[in-house]
């Protein structure tokens, strides 16, 4: 269920890119119990005139390693979830591919389930 879109400087190898995506993809299967298989996943990479972001907003400390992750979930979570999620993606991506904390910024964007449809012109999650 899980729309993940990341947004990146260009110029990273295809395994930077993956890493990512893998690490991201594993931590909703930890901390929001994903299901298997139910992966969606946008990589952009962009032009330094593309990906326009603070370097020190909140005290961060950010270089042109900085990723921006979008999750677009169903609203039925609970905020300490949320956390959980945020300090084991941070977490997952320090390990692989070595991105620092500050350069990771997530944003989540809640809607009902039947804001989705998997195909077929569905409704899947409220049928």
């Amino acid at each position: 269920m899980p729309l993940v879109r990341i947004s990146l400087l260009r110029g990273k190898s295809r395994a930077y890119r993956n890493a990512i995506a893998e690490n991201v993809y594993q931590a909703l299967r930890e901390r929001f119990n994903v299901p298997e298989d139910d992966r969606f996943m946008v990589i952009t990479e962009h032009d330094p005139e593309e990906l326009i972001f603070s370097r020190s907003y909140m005290g961060m400390a950010r270089t042109d390693d900085f990723v921006l992750i979008q999750l677009t979930v169903s609203n039925t979570r609970t905020q300490a979830q949320k956390n959980a999620l945020y300090a084991r993606i941070v977490e997952r991506l320090q390990q692989d591919p070595g991105i620092a904390p500050d350069d990771v910024m997530i944003s989540l964007v809640e809607g009902d389930k039947g804001n989705w449809s998997f195909g077929q012109g569905l409704a899947q999650y409220v049928m």
